[in-house]
C-alpha cells in the first residue's frame, strides 16, 4: 500500500462505506479509518425497508417510539462487537459539508452544530442518494428511503386504510405489493406506460402490472400525479387526466436526488446529474479521492460506456473494490462487475443480472410470463445485456457467467438450447 496513506476518511455510512471500512482492515491498513454517518443509526439495510419493516413480519417492536427498527438485527448490517472491532473513528449523526483537496481536508458537521476539518490521505466518498420529494405540505404523504421514513409510513401502516403509491419502480411496486400483504386498499400510479421502466423493457415489464392487478392493485399507467388535496391532512390524489383517487396515506417513490452537492467547487467532476465521473477503478478527477455507491458513474465495458447503479450488490461491491485500489498503487483493478438486483414482491423473486433497459431483443428462454415463473434474456446491439429471473432463482444465476465476458445474442441462445427464431 502506499506508505504515505495514514488517515482514511470514509464519507458515507452506508453499505458501500461500511464495506470500503471492512475491506480496509481486511486488507491490513493499520491507520486511522474515520467513517462519517448523517443518520444518528449504524449501518443498515435498506432493503427491508419497502417489505418486513412495513408488515412488521418478524419485526414486531420490544418496545417502540422513535428508533425502534434500527435495533433489529434483521436490518443491521454489522453488530456491535464486529463494529467495534474494525477500530473505527464512527461518528453517526454527522453530515459531510466540504471538501478540499488541497489542504487534504473534508468538512463536516455534527448533530451538536460543531463544523470541524477531517484530515485524509485517502478519501472514499460514499454520500448516496437522498429520496426525491413530493412538492406538498399535507400530513400523509411520504417518501421511502431512511429507517426514519420507514417508521413514518409504518405508523401509518394498517389493514384499513387506502393506500396511494406514486411511482411503479422498485421501491413503489414493493410498497404496493407490502401494502396488500396487510390488506390494504392500493392503487400504484406511474407515469410511464409499464412498472419498472427504468429497469427492465416494457415487454417484460406489462408481466409486473399484471402481477400487481391479480393481487387487487389498481394500477393507472401512463398517468402523472397533478396534486395531493386535503385539509391538512391528504385525502386525495389528483391525477394529470382529471381524475381524483381517495387516500388516507400516499408512499411516493419519485427516484431520487444524488447527496453531491458538498462537493461543488472542490475540483471533483460532477455530471448535470450530480454522479461523482469516475475511471473505471472508482477513483474521481481527484487523486487519492474515490466515489462508490450510488453516485459513483464510471466507465463498464460490457454496458453501454458508463454506468450508475442503485443497487445494494454494486454498493457492497464498489466499496470493497474502492478500498482495494486505494491501497494497491499501481496493483488497482479495474471495477467490471456484473450489475445484480431482487426484489420480492407478493412472494415471489424478481432477479436482473446485468442490464434490463433498454433492448432492442427480448426472449423468454425458459418457462413463460403466462405461468409467472421464466427466464428472460434481453439483448441491445446483437449483444446480451442482461438475464431478468422470475420464480426461478438456480436457472438466473446459472448465466451470470454469460454476462461476466462479451456474449453475443446467438451465442446466449444456443448455451440456453433455443433456437434464435424463437
Amino acid at each position: 500500500m502506499p506508505s504515505t496513506l495514514r488517515d482514511v476518511v470514509i464519507a458515507g455510512a452506508g453499505m458501500a462505506g461500511l464495506h470500503a471500512a471492512e475491506a480496509l482492515r481486511r486488507k491490513g491498513f493499520e491507520g486511522r479509518v474515520t467513517l462519517v454517518g448523517a443518520e444518528p443509526y449504524a449501518p443498515y439495510s435498506r432493503p427491508p425497508l419497502s417489505k418486513e419493516a412495513l408488515t412488521g413480519i418478524g419485526m414486531e417492536p420490544s418496545g417502540g417510539g422513535p428508533g425502534w427498527l434500527a435495533g433489529h438485527r434483521s436490518l443491521r448490517l454489522i453488530d456491535d462487537a464486529d463494529l467495534a472491532g474494525l477500530e473505527l473513528d464512527f461518528r453517526p449523526g454527522t453530515r459531510a459539508v466540504g471538501l478540499d483537496p488541497g489542504a487534504r481536508e473534508v468538512t463536516v458537521t455534527g448533530s451538536d452544530g460543531r463544523t470541524v476539518p477531517l484530515r485524509y490521505d485517502g478519501l472514499i466518498i460514499a454520500t448516496g442518494a437522498r429520496a426525491r420529494r413530493p412538492e406538498t405540505g399535507l400530513a400523509g404523504v411520504h417518501v421511502l428511503r431512511t429507517l426514519d421514513d420507514a417508521e413514518a409510513v409504518r405508523a401509518e401502516f394498517d389493514s384499513a386504510g387506502r393506500v396511494v403509491v406514486v411511482g411503479a419502480g422498485f421501491v413503489g411496486a414493493e410498497v404496493a405489493a407490502s401494502a396488500r400483504a396487510v390488506g390494504m386498499d392500493v392503487t400504484l400510479v406511474e407515469a410511464a406506460p409499464t412498472p419498472l421502466t427504468r429497469a427492465i423493457d416494457p415487454r417484460v415489464g406489462a408481466v409486473f402490472t399484471e402481477l400487481h392487478r391479480e393481487n387487487g392493485v389498481d394500477v393507472r399507467l401512463g398517468v402523472g400525479v397533478a396534486g395531493f388535496e386535503g385539509g391538512e391532512r391528504v385525502e386525495r390524489v389528483r391525477l394529470a387526466d382529471g381524475t381524483a383517487i381517495e387516500a388516507s396515506l400516499v408512499v411516493a417513490g419519485l427516484g431520487v436526488r444524488l447527496n453531491t452537492e458538498w462537493l461543488l467547487g472542490s475540483g471533483v467532476d460532477l455530471l448535470d446529474d450530480g454522479a461523482v465521473l469516475c475511471d473505471e477503478y472508482s477513483e474521481t478527477s481527484v487523486p487519492g479521492v474515490y466515489a462508490v455507491g450510488d453516485l459513483a458513474n464510471w466507465p463498464h465495458p460490457r454496458f453501454g460506456g458508463r454506468i450508475r447503479l442503485e443497487h445494494w450488490t454494486n454498493a457492497s461491491e464498489q466499496g470493497t473494490a474502492a478500498a482495494h485500489n486505494l491501497l494497491a498503487g499501481e496493483g488497482r483493478v479495474p471495477f467490471t462487475p456484473v450489475p445484480y438486483f431482487w426484489s420480492d414482491q407478493y412472494k415471489k423473486k424478481i432477479q436482473l443480472l446485468g442490464q434490463g433497459a433498454p433492448a432492442d431483443q427480448v426472449a423468454f428462454v425458459h418457462g413463460s410470463p403466462e405461468d409467472r415463473k421464466f427466464v428472460a434474456f434481453l439483448g441491445r446491439g446483437g449483444m446480451l445485456t442482461g438475464v431478468l429471473g422470475l420464480r426461478s432463482t438456480p436457472r438466473t444465476m446459472r448465466y451470470r457467467a454469460l454476462l461476466e465476458k462479451p456474449t453475443t445474442w446467438h451465442e446466449a441462445l444456443d448455451a440456453a438450447g433455443v433456437s434464435p427464431a424463437r
